[in-house]
């Protein structure tokens, strides 16, 4: 072996020891476009462009959060109210990206016969309690002039939205995709009466990170963030949506044609948007007002029994550093 070919082995092996030593980033992400995307960080090499050493660890998504609060994985993709339980009942996190915000992938799906959210009035509806789909149709019922009060819940896993719909002993059922998709498809003659699209920020998608992990390895997070704005580059091109969908649809095991349909639904946000629904505010367009409008909703239905410090748990400075470095 000549000495040029002993000098680049040794800076092989060097490099590939260093890399070994890096801490891994262990991220639980599950079936939902906005966390599946990060199979696209690891497929397309982001991770390793900005020398990040993550393990991305697939799940259910409730799973997801038991993994989490086991300390299995060092970050989980949430919504930020499942974020807020998590840090009410001691699974401590913090929220250091804004992945997307559902747009319509949420939905509220009427029997044959509803026509609009005012149809429900004394009439019985399926929802997962004191979950953010609940939230969501607390949302549509005060929008169109109803209280809780005026329908029936009837306490329902979203992932039983079809048989529930299809039993006809609920007017309407709540979920999410593929969920939510699923009954309109198969309950013939139903429809959706309301979604996450008519209150925009009801529902984000972010990455919790644990705070022990945080704190160790913040340079290392900071990496992780500018892979995902990777992600959202590839999205955002036109000429990539093909790969894409193929990509997220393979590794959720559906076609590629039906999952082109979810991502409409799911409002990805740049690195710009995302830091604007990062400023404080008491609405939906801000992650601080989402988050505490959650929380209270929470509390309220004792889902956990004090609130939690939202301003606490945010931290925007992660996507602020990247803009500045862009």
């Amino acid at each position: 072996m000549n000495l040029k070919k002993i000098l680049l082995t040794c800076i092989a092996v060097a490099v590939a020891s260093v890399y070994a030593q890096k801490p891994v980033l262990k991220i639980a992400y599950s079936d939902w476009p906005g966390w599946t995307a990060w199979e696209i960080a690891d497929k397309k090499g982001f991770f390793k462009k900005h020398d990040a050493n993550v393990k991305l660890e697939w799940f259910d998504y409730g799973p997801s959060m038991d993994a989490f609060a086991a300390k299995q994985v060092d970050a989980v993709g949430v919504a930020n109210g499942d974020a807020m339980m998590m840090n009410a009942t001691g699974a401590r996190n913090s929220i250091i990206l804004i992945n997307d915000y559902s747009n319509g992938n949420d939905k509220i799906i009427g029997a044959p016969g509803i026509n609009s959210i005012k149809d429900l009035k004394g009439k019985k509806v399926g929802v997962e309690i004191g979950c953010l789909s609940h939230a969501l149709l607390i949302n549509a019922l005060t929008k169109n002039g109803l209280k809780e009060s005026d329908i029936t819940l009837v306490n329902m896993p979203t992932h039983q939205a079809v048989q529930t719909l299809e039993s006809g002993e609920v007017a309407a059922v709540v979920a999410w995709v593929p969920h939510s998709v699923n009954a309109l498809e198969v309950v013939k003659g139903s429809k959706e009466i309301y979604t996450s699209a008519n209150e925009p920020g009801i529902i984000y998608d972010v990455l919790a990170v644990s705070q022990e992990s945080l704190m160790k390895n913040k340079a290392e997070w900071q990496k992780v963030v500018a892979a995902w704005y990777d992600v959202i580059d590839f999205l955002n091109d036109p000429k990539n949506k093909d790969e894409a969908v193929k990509i997220l649809a393979a590794r959720v095991g559906i076609s590629e044609k039906k999952y082109a349909t979810f991502m409409g639904g799911t409002r990805f946000l740049t690195a710009e948007e995302a830091s604007a629904r990062f400023k404080k505010g008491s609405g939906y367009g801000s992650i601080y007002g989402s988050s505490k409008n959650v929380d209270a909703f929470f509390v309220k239905n004792k889902v956990y029994d004090k609130s939690v410090n939202v301003d606490r748990y945010i931290i925007p400075s992660f996507t602020e550093t990247f803009l500045k470095t862009k």
